[in-house]
């Protein structure tokens, strides 16, 4: 071969692999992101004056918008290999890997599991089995769909790490099919201090319907088995709330507000714009995979999402101004059935917090509550227990008349009510006051068992967790013994073997709260030991009675009739008076 030859194909050579170096040295040429940030984990990569400058270095929001993004390259868009990047802020640390552009994990920093289960950071991806996972794209061609699914998308990303310095980066997958015909990008947006994700979504070459997945139980931590709560998929669709598990599939058309999975304490939620309906298909039992679909990828500015995964904290909810608060179970034993209930709630929930503020402590927090609420009842609960008194005086009447007309039901409720007019004494006054209290005792049940708030909240002792139940079940059986107490007690219209029966109320009670969050019993104790303690003052300050603090019913007594004539004890505790010697005599 001719010198000349060999020597100009050395230069050109030299020439074609020193250019690119040349022209970076030169400072002409700008750094390669996608090659230079992927090719390492994030861990890896120091940053140095040869990396791109973090759009939001100088503090403020980036401005680059969504709609601003420039068309999808028409050459190759495709890595070589799986990466998986990671995305840390101070609430979680989330991992995506390019193939499919799809989020394979995501924890909460400043929420862990229990002690028992090792104590790490709780994980919002299901990682059990290859099902769906969020932000993946299934176009109504299934080998399409598989196809985007399974490529490697090429990765580019504009930060290494977020921090208050640095609060926003951007994280972009792109992807051209070798034909050219099919290509999609996924544009990410992240925020520090922020659970929120925006989402731009690019299509080319796929012009018919095609679905977002939020994934299979993305969001579900724990499915439990709670008599309220939701768990599951719930969505917003034409201002209606749909909270039900399918048996197979369920579809719901119109305008989607968002789409979401949860369970107790957690929610993933995908806010899409211009969806048409959301899917939620039953998997398996306690699995469930939500989409939203859209009838085209449609043209000019590329659809936008939100993603939210983190705790159902009511403050953060509401903040983003979708109803999401409502997922926060405030309602009755089924999800919002009772807005009276919710609408106490609320307040509640507030005032619990405000006095967490104070104490640090929800224990401590749930006592004073429970003592403010018993301070404004009070008033109620002296007419209902004045109207249990009254009822008790007049007890022994009543039995007469119910022996004297046995045979006769009309003329007996006649002569019942003519003696409780006559003695201004309400039948039902006893329990018309406890009736107007039921709203709040159960909107403070429904707060105790459902917030995030009380979940590893420690009061003191043994109790390490108010959202789980007492480890050695001792505030369960205080609790029963004090509703033993409140029972003896109380006035009461009850033969002796009524009052034995509902003993069995007490122990059904404890065995039913043997199960319940430490902090339900916490207030249930509360509650009781401040009604025992009421009684006893009302008993002896107000009505000034000589009555012992145990009034158990015995037979015969003053309150008692034998064959429709009070009883010897009964006359010598309530001898008649002269008038009515002389009208007997006469």
């Amino acid at each position: 071969m001719d010198k000349r030859v060999i020597v100009f194909l050395i230069l050109s050579l030299g020439i074609i692999l020193s250019y690119d170096f040349l022209i970076k040295q030169i400072g002409l040429a700008p750094p390669d992101l996608g090659r230079e940030q992927s090719s390492a984990p994030i861990s890896d990569r120091p940053a140095s004056s040869g990396a791109a400058p973090d759009p939001s270095s100088s503090g403020a929001p980036s401005t680059r918008s969504n709609d601003a993004l420039p068309p999808i390259s028409s050459g190759s868009a495709h890595a070589v290999g799986e990466q998986i990047e990671e995305v840390s802020t101070n609430l979680y640390r989330a991992r995506f890997t390019n193939r499919g552009g799809e989020i394979v994990g995501w924890e909460l920093s400043r929420f862990s599991t229990s002690e028992k289960d090792g104590s790490k950071p709780i994980q919002l991806m299901y990682q059990e089995g290859k099902f769906k996972r969020p932000l993946s794209i299934q176009p109504g061609d299934v080998d399409k769909g598989r196809e985007l699914g399974e490529a490697l998308y090429q990765v580019e990303r504009d930060f290494t790490t977020l921090s208050p310095d640095h609060p926003v980066g951007h994280l972009t997958y792109t992807y051209r099919a070798p034909t050219g015909t099919v290509a999609v990008r996924k544009h990410l947006t992240f925020r520090y201090d922020s659970y929120l994700v925006d989402m731009a979504l690019s299509l080319e070459g796929i012009p018919g319907p095609f679905d977002v997945g939020l994934g299979t139980n993305f969001g579900v931590v724990e499915w439990g088995e709670g008599f309220i709560g939701l768990i599951g998929p719930a969505s917003l669709v034409d201002e209606k709330l749909e909270k039900d598990v399918p048996d197979s599939q369920s579809d719901r058309q119109g305008e989607v507000h968002w789409l979401a999975l949860q369970d107790k304490y957690f929610i993933s939620v995908l806010i899409p714009t211009g969806a048409s309906s959301v899917t939620v298909k039953k998997e398996a039992d306690k699995l469930v995979t939500a989409m939203a679909h859209y009838t085209g990828a449609g043209t000019g500015a590329p659809l936008t999402f939100r993603l939210y995964a983190g705790p159902k904290e009511y403050d953060t909810l509401k903040a983003l101004n979708l109803g999401l608060e409502d997922t926060i179970d405030f309602g009755w034993f089924i999800y919002g059935s009772w807005s009276i209930v919710k609408a106490v709630a609320k307040p509640l929930f507030s005032v619990l917090r405000f006095l967490y503020d104070f104490t640090h402590n929800y224990g401590l927090s749930i006592i004073l509550l429970t003592i403010a609420i018993k301070g404004l009842f009070v008033p109620l609960q002296y007419k209902s227990y004045k109207s249990m008194k009254q009822m008790q005086e007049v007890q022994p009447k009543v039995v007469a008349l119910q022996a004297k007309f046995k045979d006769d039901r009309d003329r007996l409720n006649k002569e019942l009510i003519k003696l409780y007019r006559d003695h201004k004494v309400n039948p039902v006054g006893g329990c018309l006051p406890m009736l107007l209290q039921t709203p709040v005792f159960v909107a403070l049940f429904n707060i105790l068992y459902m917030t995030i708030d009380l979940r590893q909240a420690p009061f003191f002792g043994w109790i390490t967790d108010l959202s789980v139940q007492d480890p050695y079940y001792i505030l369960p059986v205080i609790m029963g013994v004090s509703m033993i107490v409140q029972q003896k007690i109380m006035p009461t219209t009850m033969d002796p073997t009524q009052a034995k029966i509902m003993l069995i109320l007490p122990a059904f009670m404890t065995l039913l709260f043997l199960t319940f969050p430490a902090g339900l019993v916490l207030y249930w104790l509360t509650n009781n030991v401040l009604t025992i303690s009421q009684q006893f003052v009302t008993d002896r300050y107000v009505f000034k009675t000589s009555t012992p603090f145990f009034n158990s019913p015995s037979t015969p007594d003053a309150g008692e009739v034998v064959e429709g004539k009070p009883s010897k004890r009964a006359r010598e505790k309530n001898p008649p008076s002269s008038e009515s010697s002389s009208s007997a005599k006469s």
